[in-house]
């Protein structure tokens, strides 16, 4: 890579090192185990010996990742613990000089697997950054990233910026590399791979949406597939869930709002004075439960029972759409609770820990036909996202059924822009009440869960996570009451 605003030709080429992130530090122990520490936390790395050792001082400004392919035993060492910190989401990778200087770029890993690759660029491709790609500033550094991409790129000259921006045009390589700062083939490629910049194929012009290789991206809003990725887990690297990050900034904002100023009308004195009806009285009795009795747990006929009660398919039809008379034919389904323009696009999959008659696995629920379908997942995967949903609700062990809410987004993009995402977590909302309130009817309990993790999920069902994706999660199962002295949340 050239320095930016020079454009001479290039006798060594940037390299691309692999490097601790700055929060971690490792320890080399005198039995050869190696100790990565972290934010308060610890993790074993394993045993190395000696000539490995004595290269964890270099991890800290980075190790070229060339280096490590030849064929000496220590490197082949290094290479399996920059691999294991690399799964962890311990490493960076700057994009540079071989030997100091400036970082051109740093790359830092959004999923567990990353890792670098140059795709190819010949000079007759031609390439455009993604409409997905965002150039942002974040603290005082200015990062380029898309929900679709692997890894975010620090970038550390503003000019490198300015030259990619060109890119929101289509550009000739054999044109693109004569501009004045280009970027250099190694940036570009890794981009490439990220899906931050793509090749446009024979026919395409003008690079805009449909150009972008996967037809179902066209459905897509750039505000709603960020939207996706950066809050939720599996797609991105920034710290999420409770972590009371403003809690040194501000006060927390009381539970009830204080009174607006004026006189008020008290509707105590004019509520009806009978009996609360049975759907009040359910309201009422409705709460989180986090905890379940594994001596007994929830039969596969009351599951079945639920899951009728809750989200069954009732009717299926088919209308105009309302584009006119051009428009095609729309199918609809109707269930148990409301949805946006009655796309009924959430899909329920099921992993199951402990349900009396039904195995331990992962299913689908087949809304229309009311069956269960078995899916092939890892015994690995299954476990994680058992124990992350009793981690998410500080459970004192694993929800008997996780019920993983997913959502066919193209059902809804299709019709609405702007508000697709948005609709989709509104049905989310009113399905989890319809959950709580089926669970509180049958005396089982129920929890809402805040947390999905999309990469796992896309792993396990075989599906693109912008396809379809996890929107919502319920634990549920036979509860244990709180105690008297227990919290009540939600």
């Amino acid at each position: 890579m050239p320095a930016p605003g020079k454009n001479k030709a290039r006798t060594t080429p940037p390299v691309i090192a692999a490097r601790l992130s700055e929060h971690v530090t490792l320890e080399g122990q005198a039995d050869g185990n190696v100790v990565a520490r972290f934010e308060g936390f610890a993790q074993g790395l394993g045993k190395f010996s000696a000539p490995a050792l004595k290269c964890l001082g270099e991890l800290r400004t980075g190790l070229p990742l060339a280096s490590f392919s030849r064929g000496r035993a220590a490197d082949k060492e290094i290479n399996l613990l920059v691999q294991r910190l690399a799964r962890s989401g311990l490493l960076e990778f700057r994009l540079g000089p071989a030997r100091g200087g400036q970082d051109h770029v740093v790359i830092e890993p959004q999923i567990a697997d990353y890792w670098p690759q140059i795709s190819k660029i010949g000079n007759t491709d031609t390439i455009a950054l993604s409409r997905f790609a965002c150039l942002r500033r974040r603290g005082k550094e200015m990062v380029l990233e898309s929900p679709r991409a692997a890894a975010l790129f620090r970038i550390a000259d503003p000019r490198i910026a300015a030259v990619l921006a060109a890119l929101s045009q289509p550009q000739k390589i054999s044109r693109y590399r004569k501009e004045r700062g280009f970027p250099g083939l190694e940036l570009l490629g890794l981009l490439l791979d990220c899906q931050i910049l793509f090749k446009l194929r024979e026919g395409d012009s003008d690079g805009l949406r449909p150009s972008e290789g996967d037809p179902n991206l066209v459905l897509w809003d750039f505000h709603d597939l960020l939207f996706h990725t950066h809050s939720t887990e599996g797609r991105q690297a920034n710290p999420l869930g409770g972590l009371y990050s403003y809690s040194d900034l501000m006060a927390p904002l009381p539970a009830v709002r204080s009174p607006w100023p004026g006189r008020a009308i008290d509707l105590n004195s004019v509520a009806a004075a009978s009996a609360p009806s049975p759907f009040a009285a359910l309201l009422d009795e409705r709460h989180s439960i986090r905890d379940f009795d594994d001596q007994h747990p929830i039969t596969l006929a009351e599951l079945a029972t639920l899951l009728q009660t809750a989200a069954r398919v009732r009717a299926k039809w088919t209308a105009p759409s309302d584009m006119g008379e051009e428009g095609p034919e729309v199918s609809y389904a109707s269930r148990p609770y409301p949805s946006g323009g009655a796309a009924y696009e959430l899909e329920l999959y099921l992993a199951v820990d402990k349900c009396e008659g039904l195995a331990r696995g992962f299913y689908h629920y087949d809304a229309d036909r009311h069956a269960l379908t078995p899916i092939e997942v890892s015994p690995q995967d299954l476990d994680a996202q058992l124990s992350d949903a009793e981690f998410a609700i500080g459970a004192s062990g694993l929800p008997q059924v996780l019920i993983v809410v997913a959502a066919r987004f193209g059902r809804v993009s299709w019709k609405y822009s702007s508000v697709a995402y948005s609709l989709i977590l509104k049905d989310v909302g009113v399905l989890t009440q319809t959950l709580y309130l089926a669970a509180t009817d049958m005396r089982l309990g129920g929890c809402a869960i805040g947390t999905n993790n999309i990469d796992r999920f896309a792993r396990m069902t075989g599906l693109e996570f912008f396809v379809e994706g996890p929107v919502g999660q319920f634990a549920l199962g036979r509860g244990i009451p709180p105690g008297p002295d227990d919290p009540e949340f939600g």
